[in-house]
């Protein structure tokens, strides 16, 4: 991890696309902002992890700790697990 020291004003760069300008500091807080891509996904950690917890509270499988943490590390949510679906019978359809 890269820790820096910046003023308000002050930009860091990443690559050659997203800027980070600290904008505000008062406390023991900092108000900053992102320019980046419109592809580029900006999100915070703490709603991604809620998310991804009442997710897995609400399917009722909250898999492992590691599968978890693998979910969070990429800023996805996994995926809804498919259910059976009865198949229609087609000669009912013709009745």
């Amino acid at each position: 991890m890269l820790v820096l020291t910046r003023k308000p004003g002050e930009k860091i760069l990443i690559g050659d696309d997203i800027v980070i300008t600290v904008l505000d500091a008062r406390g023991d807080s900092i108000r900053i902002g992102v320019d980046a891509p419109r592809g580029i996904k900006i999100q915070r950690s703490e709603v991604v992890q809620a998310v991804a917890e009442a997710n897995a509270e609400a399917t009722g499988a909250a898999g492992s700790a590691e599968e978890q943490r693998l979910v969070l590390s990429l800023g996805k949510l996994a995926p809804p697990v498919p259910t059976a679906q009865p198949v229609p019978d087609p000669a009912a359809a013709t009745e």
